[in-house]
């Protein structure tokens, strides 16, 4: 077979991206908080770039002014053409359509914390409610600064850790015992619990188990009370032997939290060898100890999450969709600095580099703003979608997938995905994650519109929670029922809802209706 060399000429279409449009596409994905983060390291790089100082101005050029999604098409049509001034009338189709085709269990015997404690994660500092959200952002400040505490600038919130160094001081005198309990301490989690290897921690230090454990046996008398506990079980042991109340049937009982997990009654009762009356009461009262105690001081300030996106219903029963301004970052390229700079400037290497800092601060002024547009976009399809579930509630809400959004508003389905990626919209029902909206369907029995698996979510809590304890609902009766209601469902799509919703079996709950206060016998 013989070899020849030729040359050959083809063509053919490659997608080539810029490290600036990567940049692009990466600043769709970024929380407010991170892209607030990535332009002040813009501003301290890049000596052309500058804040705006004119909120005024910036809120009348910023898309932020929003607009009914009914004239939804207007208003984006005008946007584009007043932000097409200085970058050209296909820098934000190039951006935004870059990716378009041709365009460039079961029960758990484990005795955990939330096993226990079905509400354990309200422990956690800081927690978001559901029907609550949260407006303070960016460059708000207290009504009058004579007025100001200045204590709540100063005061910094105190630690666990700090609660523990504290009580160790005075603790212990011997400077060995305290060096132990400063190990202990690190190896304390935010909850309280005691996480390492004392023969470990005994090896590292050169000294004795029995003192490790001595000065162990000590710490765990510090507060809060169950701090330095290995597991679930000894930690309400801890806070049973402060209120002097483990008695021997209470740390039988303490020790089979796994039947307790599985509200196993009957075991219970005959593991502790008390009667129906004396477990129920135990019960109750283990669930009023805390099993992460640890969390009651918080380990760092939460922070409080701000929408992208505002939503408000208007009297004609549309929609209102903005940006929320506070979280824009503002900043404008000063072109007369570098006019007069350049002017002085002789050097090759220092031309260069002026040039390359102008080059990024347009990019970066651009795409902040295609950014939002984009946004904007989106959000206002979301509201067009959803505007049942704004209007009637969470029964309402509809089935809906990234390529339903995408091919709304001429977007690909992974520019969509990253545009509702870590973004919030605060609406008349509350805070929700843009994602939120995006749910599978469940078929319809007749031939009717298929339901949003969040809704039918929704309405099996509603059954179970409105159910009475002398008729619990099974998962067979919850399909009778939402097959009444004309949703075509199966049991085990039941089951594994009720699981994801973190509700026992009927089994279970008929126990926990027995045990709960005020219950009849």
């Amino acid at each position: 077979m013989a070899i020849n060399t030729k040359l050959e000429l083809r063509q053919t279409h490659n997608l080539v991206m810029t490290p600036q449009l990567q940049q692009a596409i990466k600043l769709l994905q970024l929380s407010n908080l991170e892209l607030a983060s990535f332009v002040e390291a813009e501003l301290e790089r890049n000596p052309l770039l500058e804040r705006a100082e004119s909120e005024e101005t910036g809120a009348s050029e910023s898309p932020a002014n929003g607009a009914k999604i009914e004239d939804q098409s207007e208003s984006d049509s005008g946007s584009a053409e007043a932000s097409s001034d200085a970058e050209g009338e296909g820098s934000e189709r190039d951006f935004v359509d870059l990716e378009k085709p041709g365009s460039a269990g079961s029960d758990a015997m484990d005795a955990e914390p939330q096993d226990v404690f079905p509400e354990a994660d309200s422990f956690s500092p800081g927690a978001l409610k559901d029907s609550g959200w949260s407006t303070l952002g960016q460059g708000q400040r207290a009504e009058g600064d004579e007025g100001s505490n200045l204590e709540a600038y100063v005061a910094e919130e105190r630690t666990l850790r700090d609660h523990l160094s504290d009580q160790l001081t005075l603790a212990f005198a011997d400077p060995a015992r305290r060096l132990i309990g400063h190990h202990l301490i690190d190896m304390t989690d935010e909850a309280g619990y005691l996480r390492g290897d004392l023969d470990a921690l005994a090896e590292l230090l050169g000294a004795p188990l029995e003192l490790i454990e001595k000065v162990l046996c000590v710490m765990q008398g510090f507060e809060p009370c169950g701090v330095f506990a290995r597991d679930l079980r000894e930690c309400l042991t801890l806070q049973l032997k402060e209120r002097d109340r483990c008695d021997p049937a209470m740390a039988a009982l303490i020790e089979n939290l796994n039947l307790l997990a599985a509200h196993d009654l009957v075991a219970l009762k005959r593991a502790a060898r008390v009667s129906d009356e004396d477990v129920c009461d135990m019960i109750n009262e283990v669930k009023r100890l805390n099993p992460k105690p640890g969390l009651k001081y918080g380990s760092s300030p939460s922070q409080p999450i701000v929408p992208d996106v505002l939503v408000r219903a208007l009297p004609d029963g549309s929609f209102h969709v903005e940006l929320n301004s506070d979280t824009l970052p503002r900043v404008l390229v000063n072109q007369s600095y570098y006019a007069t700079v350049s002017k002085s400037t002789t050097r090759k290497e220092d031309k260069s580099y002026l040039v390359d800092c102008l080059q990024t601060a347009n990019w970066l002024v651009k795409s902040l703003d295609q950014r939002a547009r984009t946004i904007l976009k989106v959000a206002q399809e979301i509201v067009r979608q959803q505007d049942a579930f704004l209007t009637y509630g969470v029964r309402h809400l509809r089935p809906l997938n990234l390529k339903t959004v995408a091919d709304a508003i001429s977007m690909h389905e992974s520019t969509v995905s990253r545009v509702t990626a870590n973004k919030y919209m605060a609406t008349n029902r509350g805070l929700f994650e843009l994602k939120y909206f995006f749910t599978s369907s469940i078929a319809a029995t007749a031939d009717g519109d298929a339901h949003s698996s969040e809704a039918v979510r929704h309405r099996i809590r509603e059954m179970i929670d409105a159910e009475p304890a002398s008729d619990v609902l099974s998962d067979d009766k919850i399909v009778e029922r939402l097959k009444g209601d004309g949703i075509d469902i199966a049991r085990r799509t039941v089951a594994k809802y009720r699981e994801a919703l973190r509700i026992p079996s009927s089994v279970q709950r008929r126990r926990l209706k027995r045990i709960a206060p005020g219950a009849s016998a």
